[in-house]
């Protein structure tokens, strides 16, 4: 019997067959590798976010006052009420007092070689029958001006800037052990942003080698 060895063309369903099993789809590839694209360019902006974060804490809580020499406190109480609410936290700086003027809001000490503090705002001026300056001064929510005047050797500083809530981060930390809590933070939040930029150095690295090896 004769055998036909004629050549023949491959019919539709034999052109149309499926891919072997485990073949990826290019477009398939193509979105998957775009998806972790997006997926890394996300994780490297939130991390630059918190990096940005960490160090702009630093700079207003930490650095900004230990380089001027300012003094930090908290708001205790509600006498500074609404502008500088409980847990503001105040950066006081040291002022000549013959500079300070109406409207200032300074602290300044109550009783001589004792902790205790106020800050209020200047509403006045005076002066002790000697003829040394005072101020006369009153917290923006009590109804009448303090009951003594301030003398210069009783100011901290003037009012630098304020950062709301922070203060009470402040007191849960300890005002005895402040500058120990300070250094720490400031090596901890230096650290923290080193090993974010690493990071995100690195995986900002990782792709461009990847295209270079395709």
């Amino acid at each position: 019997m004769a055998v036909d060895l004629t050549e023949r063309p491959l019919t539709h369903a034999a052109a149309a067959a499926p891919d072997a099993p485990g073949a990826a789809s290019p477009s398939y590839s193509k979105k998957g590798s775009a998806g972790a694209q997006a997926l890394a360019f996300v994780g490297r902006a939130a991390s630059m976010a918190a990096m940005l974060t960490a160090l702009f804490a630093a700079l207003v809580l930490i650095v900004v006052p230990v380089a001027t020499g300012s003094h930090t406190y908290t708001v205790l109480t509600n006498s500074m009420a609404p502008k500088f609410p409980p847990g503001t936290f105040l950066v006081m700086k040291p002022a000549p007092f013959g500079e300070l003027k109406y409207g200032d809001v300074i602290t300044f000490q109550l009783y001589s070689e004792r902790p205790d503090v106020e800050t209020h705002r200047i509403v006045g001026f005076g002066a002790t029958q000697t003829g040394e300056k005072t101020l006369i001064t009153k917290g923006d929510n009590n109804g009448a001006t303090d009951a003594e005047p301030v003398r210069e050797i009783q100011v901290k500083g003037k009012l630098f800037y304020a950062v709301p809530q922070a203060g009470f981060v402040a007191n849960a930390l300890g005002n005895a052990d402040r500058g120990l809590w300070t250094t720490l933070a400031a090596l901890g939040l230096i650290g923290y942003g080193t090993i974010l930029v690493f990071k995100s150095v690195r995986g900002a690295r990782k792709p461009a080698a990847v295209t270079e090896a395709g």
